[in-house]
């Protein structure tokens, strides 16, 4: 069968001990750069595909037509910045966090000609049921569904074996200290769940690496405004082998798919960081 402020949130109170750890722990992070490097690479193969707009947009909105032919995908799309598999992975999230099916059917097979594999985008949006909510996962899985059946993509190929869990990073039980300090008076059932079930399985699940699992974060956070989050998922994705060039062409990349005041929240919040 084939298918396959001023408090603002429960992490504001560990922002202080984020910055040290990322020094103390810099040596160990670059072998996952380099391991994220190697796992992340665009297939020889691979080049951006001339889009041709659909003749509605061209009768209707030729402006926009322009754009998506010559900007879109004529420049943005072929900035090497990031790689192409990078540039889909982070396309496909933004499509899924804001509960755009439509567009997505078409960058889940072009994610798949990329080197995105099916189960890197199961993963993505099993992810994202948390950071987004759970109906978002599910409207979005009936289309990677349909085109991973369209494809030839056996159900076997989506099922991960998880032969070893992957590693949280070493100072993560004082994260896990300022959620339960922080929100466990307000609300047990959060801090409970964040804690137990967000961190030390989901995050932990070898469907993505942790890079990966780190840009799936900040790009669905970007997406939905959520910038006030930013700051602690910006400084865990550099642990994981994110670089501030990286994450600087994502919000120029997601400018496109999210919005420009969206995509400024979230350079903002890079811009924050300390060195």
């Amino acid at each position: 069968m084939k298918y396959s402020s001023v408090q603002t949130h429960p992490f504001a109170a560990v922002g202080r001990w984020i910055h040290e750890s990322q020094r103390r722990n810099f040596m160990k992070y670059l072998s996952i750069a380099a391991a994220a490097a190697a796992a992340t690479s665009t297939p020889a193969s691979a080049q951006v595909v001339e889009v041709t707009p659909p003749e509605s947009m061209q009768r209707s909105a030729p402006a926009l037509a322009d754009y998506t032919k010559n900007t879109l995908f004529g420049d943005v799309w072929q900035r090497e910045e990031l790689s192409l598999r990078d540039r889909s992975f982070v396309t496909i999230t933004t499509l899924v966090a804001l509960g755009k099916t439509d567009p997505l059917r078409s960058h889940i097979n072009r994610g798949l000609d990329y080197g995105v594999t099916p189960v890197e985008i199961a993963g993505i949006i099993t992810h994202l049921a948390f950071y987004t909510g759970w109906p978002n996962a599910v409207g979005s899985i009936a289309v990677a569904d349909e085109v991973f059946a369209e494809r030839g993509i056996d159900a076997s190929e989506l099922q991960t074996i998880e032969t070893e869990r992957v590693a949280l990073p070493s100072d993560d039980d004082q994260r896990a200290q300022g959620v339960e300090q922080s929100m466990g008076p307000i609300s047990p059932a959060l801090a409970k769940y964040t804690n137990g079930v967000l961190f030390q399985d989901l995050w932990r699940r070898g469907d993505l690496s942790a890079r990966d699992r780190s840009l799936a974060t900040v790009v669905a956070l970007t997406a939905n405004g959520n910038a006030d989050q930013l700051g602690f998922h910006l400084q865990r994705g550099i642990q994981n082998g994110l670089t501030r060039d990286e994450l600087g062409e994502v919000m120029g990349h997601m400018a496109f798919y999210a919005g420009w005041p969206k995509a400024f929240s979230g350079a903002n919040a890079i811009g924050d960081l300390e060195d």
